[in-house]
């Protein structure tokens, strides 16, 4: 032994008091006389490591609220617990952190997160199984995908949703592995195809609500092609049908969306919207409607009632609240008071096509009374919106039943009738046709990575946007 000196590094704190212990080390002379280093201390392993002023007990502490608060918010924290820490201090020692050892995953789950919402993305991957992450990566780039999985073979089933750079990552990385679509993307993509062709039809929902023989005086109004009334000198009537025409001024000039929207300060949603719609009336659909009622969906009822020579309110909403109604006996009221004081017939507005295509893609047992009545109104004048719910209804057999062997019969059902909402979507789904077939019949998906990715906002929003990748990553792999 060559000497001794005292070291006192800080402990986890205990009732509320600082904890410092204090240690006599031992430092040895070297019997090897080529050796540079001539004394050398002691440690004791579990404890201390060299240049160390906090026991390795504390330091993982500071790392666990680390991994869990991220910089301030665990600073703030340890001051809580009587451990007088920087934010620096507490994301070095989560950064010094070694990555888990995770086994080699055979089902692995891909989906995007964003870095910067519309600009920058990456690349989450699960191993499905463990119901854990086991990778970042920086880009969704189909090429880093696939370097990813080349160097891991033994992937037997990727999960994915239908995005084409997951798609051709898989196929050129990992080769032998089975694609799988994922249900809850298959079924959402339906549905936005489901209310593209119910818009597509508006015209077949008024026989629910038919205008009245005698209508009231009204306000100078404009007609659309598709003879809706839509009033003139409204604020945002009158601005949506200035920036239309100004849209599509700037299309016909030649420039871009994405110069259009730098040049009108407009969001590429928003440009999209104007250039996609023929005339600025298709926009208007559902805005001079009014608040909508819990008595919406029974108003064909009450219409009906009326028209039979019921005219009170309370036997009438007696009759509706075993049909399903929830609201107040007062709406009522108000409502045949309306049809009282009314010079002409006063109907029920139409449902909107969000809400009929609802009805098509709930199950038909969840449906009440009245929703069954008034879907069934419009399928029975619109043969190709009974089409739809046929096709509809088919495909969620198919999803909940797992045939996916059903699918190209489905198909080619689907292009037989006069639908360009599910064309389309058909057409995208053919393209990818076995990775929807293996979706609809193995019981992989990937519910799992959607998990994995709104926690990843939850840290990105702690962190307030300011971590870098690294950071990030390493937060996301060692948080369980």
């Amino acid at each position: 032994m060559h000497c001794s000196y005292l070291r006192f590094p800080a402990d986890v704190p205990s009732g509320g008091r600082r904890v410092a212990l204090c240690l006599r080390v031992r430092r040895f002379l070297c019997p090897v006389i080529s050796c540079g280093r001539r004394t050398f201390a002691e440690q004791l392993p579990g404890l201390t490591r060299r240049y160390g002023r906090r026991t390795e007990r504390l330091r993982s502490t500071l790392a666990a609220v680390g991994l869990a608060l991220a910089g301030r918010a665990g600073a703030r924290m340890a001051r809580v617990f009587g451990v007088s820490v920087s934010r620096s201090t507490v994301l070095r020692l989560v950064e010094a952190l070694p990555d888990p050892e995770v086994p080699a995953p055979r089902v692995v789950g891909v989906d995007e997160y964003a870095t910067r919402k519309g600009r920058h993305y990456g690349t989450i991957l699960v191993d499905v199984e463990r119901r854990s992450p086991v990778d970042l990566l920086p880009d969704r780039e189909a090429s880093s995908l696939a370097a990813w999985l080349a160097k891991r073979p033994g992937v037997e089933v990727v999960c994915r949703d239908r995005a084409p750079f997951f798609a051709e990552g898989a196929t050129a990385g990992a080769s032998q592995a089975v694609q799988v679509a994922d249900r809850w993307h298959l079924w959402h993509n339906l549905s936005e195809a489901a209310e593209r062709c119910v818009a597509d039809h508006r015209g077949c929902l008024r026989v629910l609500a038919p205008d009245p023989a005698q209508p009231a005086p009204e306000p100078e109004k404009f007609e659309d092609p598709s003879g809706s009334p839509w009033p003139r000198g409204h604020r945002f009537a009158d601005r949506t049908r200035v920036n239309h025409a100004t849209v599509h001024e700037l299309l016909a000039a030649g420039l871009s969306r994405r110069a259009i929207g730098r040049q009108l300060r407009m969001t590429s949603r928003t440009v999209k919207l104007l250039a996609d719609a023929a005339t600025p009336e298709d926009l208007f659909h559902g805005q001079w409607q009014g608040r909508p009622s819990k008595l919406d969906a029974f108003k064909p009822y009450l219409d009906d009632r009326w028209n039979q020579g019921c005219t009170k309110a309370w036997t009438v909403w007696e009759e509706i609240v075993p049909l399903g109604y929830q609201g107040s006996y007062q709406r009522v009221r108000a409502y045949f008071r309306e049809k009282r004081l009314s010079p002409g017939p006063n109907r029920a507005r139409p449902p909107s096509p969000r809400v009929v295509a609802g009805w098509i893609l709930r199950r038909p047992e969840t449906l009440n009374e009245a929703e069954r009545l008034r879907l069934k109104a419009v399928l029975v004048h619109c043969p190709e919106l009974d089409a739809l719910t046929g096709h509809v209804r088919s495909f969620g057999q198919m999803l909940t039943e797992r045939q996916g062997e059903r699918l190209p019969q489905w198909l080619d059902a689907v292009r037989q009738d006069d639908l360009p909402g599910l064309h389309t979507l058909a057409a995208g789904i053919d393209r990818d046709r076995d990775a929807v077939i293996a979706g609809l019949t193995l019981p992989w998906s990937s519910g799992v990575v959607e998990g994995h990715v709104n926690r990843i906002k939850m840290l990105k929003r702690q962190m307030f946007g300011r971590a870098g990748f690294a950071l990030l990553r390493k937060r996301v792999l060692l948080y369980s």
